[in-house]
């Protein structure tokens, strides 16, 4: 497939739908997106975050997918071979929730199906909507090689997940154990301690007499009366005063009538509550510790639905919330509920369902996690492995060093099924194949564990089961592994990368990856963030057809950076879509001169102008800058310089500087001045090539363009054509050469725009008409005479000034306004285009507004309040704030001064 190049004009508008679509089609076909081995070179590998099959693409994933691209995009054009891995995570609660909802519509619940029943729709649902994620993805423009796409349950993945689990388990690393766990009554299985979020919630602190066995009664604080009914301790700090010599008696559990001893524990906070804490092993993470410590027996109270079981006695088969009514009611009967406190305090809830997590005894598949965090967190410390940004580094360190063994287990049916077998004799039998007899009795009897595995577990494995298996003959793993980075919200360091990193250690013997990339959350334009249950969610899709894909990923990188939250609004789409509005204008402009300009005018053996020159060296500095912040991971700093240079250097100054020179007639010799056009289009060339990276789709599409009008356009040397490749995803990134560097011509150059600036600015505060050319002169340095007396007829057309070089620096009359310049001065003849008494008048307003807008925000930053509680970035925008007030209040003063005389 050829590229997509044309010589028929280019539309006046650019309609990014239509040439988003074409230009995807021509990538993909084309197979760019896929690398090639080549040992001699470093590889550039990055794993996609593998989104939930059951996914929709969000704008956590659009700011994900585009600065992932950004880099793949950039190394490739670099000339790494470059690899972006796709894949999905089979989402094992996620995806069995929305099957169990289709179901339940059908009046059906999955033991109505049975297991491999219910497996074999779940897989239907998958193989129906399971693309979806990917097809939306491909809208952002994504280069991942789409022939090696993955997903968690292949049989690579399944097997790096099995052989990881045998080898873990024999080597001791992996235990069945019955502990506390947060258990979801409605997914109906354990969580680990990363998928239960927690939410601030209105509760009652319920304050609870508890007899005492020897006369008397002990006052305890609970949020959760109900669990009261499998108390099996009552514990005070040995430490507290006001209890510390009940420590040994015995309390009567109030309604049960069961007897509880009062032990002594440091744990218990002396400043909650009444400093006495009823221990509930079965339904309290820390009472369950204690009651390790102690001894102590556990009682549960709840059913694995989240109803009250037998152990309630008269409230069994209740729900939690009725449970906990008429447990109060009973109590205030009885006389010992002795008050109730408002509180608010977190709570616990399925990250996937939102269900209110229950804290419950049961036998789960747990991994030793201290073994495997020492290494991990010596890949780090000694610098192996690399944090972006470095505060991430002591967060993550700050985890492993305090994990807790991890929670494996699932009661689900879809996902990876645990490989353990087990014998009616006893033996439990954990081997990579499946078992077709016990091997101590020979029994073919065997029964495998019901439960699958954490789907963080199989995601953990992601880098290295994707790109092959260690035991499997894989080009890939050997070349690709480890990858280069891995980026990813920083909300998921824990859940995954830090697996991933401990996994990979483990199975492979070496990092998984060697730089980590992290960036913040997408929030809304107030700064909240995006969830549905708050109704702010965006849909990137939605925004790509408003705005175009180019827009969506401009708008989501501008300013990012590193491991920062970013505000999402409408300002940055319409911005990002002016800028590639503004990119194609300047190419339609630089395009239709080129196919109407004669040959000789592309000829480049003419002397390069002084502003050619300028915008060479310019554009040259913007790639050594852009390529010294990608380095560096300052991502969002190398888009605004290349936008910069683009918009501000190329567009706003270059191209006007060339209009005067291409609408220049033949002076009365004959000749006429050498053609901007050779440097016009090999500056656009090259700042395709710049911006490519951070706005694929247009630069692709006016690249081609471009290759058309001017196919013989010279490369760097101006010695031969270059050869171009199929595609400009595939073509040079622009490297530094400092053959180009030309300080003279940018201080030159950069005294004619001061001096333009200069002039507007002076009109604009006397609101002089555009329309009305005005009379001035300009005192100049003799280094920047030259370049002046040459660009007078591009100051006349910009300034709207006729201009008149001296030597004369005298001050400036009465009907004169004047500005100091950096080469000299610049001074206006207002003459009677300003009416005074008018213009008075409104700068006199305007300067009294100032001056109460300056008391007001001198009056905050005088507040000690102020300034010491509010944000640190909100108190220094106000001075900045009162900075700039001042400074105009002090230009107003000088021109009412000069309007006086």
């Amino acid at each position: 497939m050829s590229a997509p190049q044309s010589l028929e004009p280019m539309p006046r508008a650019y309609e990014p739908g239509e040439v988003e679509e074409r230009v995807y089609a021509f990538w993909k076909g084309g197979g760019f997106f896929t690398p090639e081995i080549d040992r001699s070179k470093q590889p550039f590998t990055v794993i996609m975050p593998p989104p939930n099959v059951t996914g929709e693409l969000h704008m956590g994933h659009a700011l994900t997918i585009a600065l992932e691209d950004m880099m793949v995009r950039w190394h490739r054009m670099l000339g790494d071979p470059t690899l972006y891995l796709p894949g999905t995570d089979h989402a094992g609660i996620a995806t069995q929730v929305v099957v169990e909802r289709d179901l339940a519509s059908e009046g059906l619940t999955r033991h109505d199906l049975g297991r491999e029943k219910f497996i074999e729709r779940v897989w239907e649902w998958v193989d129906d909507y399971g693309d979806r994620i990917y097809r939306q993805t491909e809208r952002l423009g994504v280069s991942c090689d789409w022939s090696r796409q993955a997903f968690t349950l292949d049989e690579g993945p399944a097997r790096a997940v099995r052989t990881t689990f045998v080898n873990l388990y024999k080597k001791g690393l992996i235990y069945k154990g019955s502990r506390i766990t947060n258990w979801c009554p409605r997914c109906r299985t354990a969580l680990s301690d990363l998928e239960v979020k927690h939410q601030d919630e209105k509760a009652g602190l319920y304050r609870v007499r508890y007899p005492l066995a020897a006369g008397g009664e002990l006052t305890i604080a609970t949020t959760r009366p109900e669990t009261m009914l499998g108390d099996t301790a009552i514990a005070v700090n040995p430490n507290d005063e006001r209890h510390a010599h009940l420590i040994g008696e015995t309390a009567i559990l109030p309604i049960i009538g069961r007897e509880l001893p009062i032990i002594g524990d440091e744990d218990v906070e002396l400043e909650f509550g009444t400093g006495a804490l009823k221990v509930t092993p079965g339904h309290d993470a820390t009472d369950f510790e204690i009651g390790e410590r102690h001894g102590l027996e556990t009682v549960s109270v709840l059913n694995l639905d989240g109803t009250l079981n037998e152990n309630a006695g008269e409230y069994a088969g209740m729900t939690v919330p009725d449970a906990r009514a008429a447990v109060l009611e009973r109590l205030e009967s009885d006389g010992l509920l002795d008050g109730i406190e408002d509180l608010s305090h977190s709570v616990g809830h399925c990250d996937r369902c939102d269900e209110t997590v229950e804290p419950i005894v049961s036998d789960q598949w747990y991994v030793s996690m201290k073994p495997l965090a020492k290494p991990a967190i010596d890949a780090v410390v000694d610098g192996r492995i690399r944090m972006v940004p470095d505060r991430f580094t002591r967060v993550y360190l700050n985890w492993m060093e305090n994990i807790r063994d991890w929670p494996i287990s699932r009661q689900l049916w879809w996902g990876h099924r645990i490989p353990v077998w087990y014998c009616p004799g006893g033996k439990m039998i954990v081997e990579l194949e499946d078992p077709t007899a016990c091997p101590d009795c020979g029994s073919a009897d065997l029964v495998q564990d019901p439960d699958v595995l954490d789907t963080w577990f199989s995601s953990g494995l992601w880098a290295h089961s994707t790109l092959g298996w260690p035991d499997e003959d894989s080009e890939d793993l050997d070349y690709f592994y480890p990858t280069s980075v891995m980026e990813t919200g920083h909300d998921i360091l824990f859940f995954w990368v830090a697996r991933m990193i401990f996994f990979g250690i483990e199975s492979m013997g070496e990092i998984p990856f060697r730089t980590v990339y992290l960036h913040g959350l997408v929030r809304d334009p107030e700064g909240v963030k995006m969830s549905k249950t708050r109704g702010n969610v965006v849909d990137p899709v939605e925004l790509i057809e408003m705005y175009g894909a180019d827009a969506l990923r401009f708008a989501l990188t501008t300013g990012t950076s590193a491991g920062n939250d970013m505000r999402m609004n409408e300002g940055k789409l319409e911005a990002s879509r002016n800028f590639a509005n503004k990119l194609w204008n300047a190419s339609r402009f630089v395009i239709g001169n080129l196919q109407n300009a004669p040959a000789s005018a592309l000829a480049d053996s003419a002397p390069l102008a002084r502003e050619d020159r300028w915008i060479l060296s310019r554009l040259n500095r913007a790639a050594e800058r852009v390529d010294s912040r990608m380095r560096d991971f300052q991502l969002g700093e190398a888009q605004r310089i290349a936008h910069d240079f683009l918009w501000n250097e190329y567009c706003d100054w270059y191209i006007e500087m060339c209009k005067i020179r291409l609408r220049a007639d033949a002076d009365a010799a004959g000749s006429a001045p050498p053609s901007p056009l050779p440097t016009l289009a090999r500056v656009l060339e090259t700042a395709l090539r710049l911006l490519h990276p951070f706005l694929p789709f247009v630069t692709e599409e006016i690249w081609g363009r471009l290759s058309a009008a001017a196919p013989g356009l010279a490369d760097g040397d101006g010695d031969a054509a270059r050869r171009r490749p199929a595609a400009l995803m595939v073509a040079e990134y622009p490297a530094a050469d400092d053959s180009l560097a030309d300080a003279d011509a940018e201080r030159e150059i950069e005294a004619v725009i001061e001096l333009v600036r200069a002039a507007r600015n002076l009109r604009a505060e006397f609101r002089i008409p555009n329309n009305e050319i005005l009379p001035a002169r300009a005192a100049v340095a003799e280094w920047c005479a030259d370049a002046m007396r040459d660009a007078l007829p591009f100051i006349r057309a910009q300034a709207k000034i006729d201009l008149a070089l001296t030597s004369d620096a005298r001050a400036a009359s009465a009907d004169e306004a004047a500005q100091v310049l950096s080469c000299g001065s610049l001074t206006l003849s207002l003459g009677g285009a300003v009416d005074v008494l008018a213009e008075t008048e409104r700068l006199q307003t305007e300067l009294a507004d100032l001056r109460k807008y300056e008391t007001r925000l001198s009056r905050n930053l005088a507040n000690e309040n102020f300034v010491n509680r509010a944000p640190e970035d909100v108190v220094e925008r106000e001075r900045d704030r009162l900075s700039a007030a001042q400074d105009r209040a002090a230009r107003l003063a000088e021109i009412l001064e000069r309007l006086s005389a």
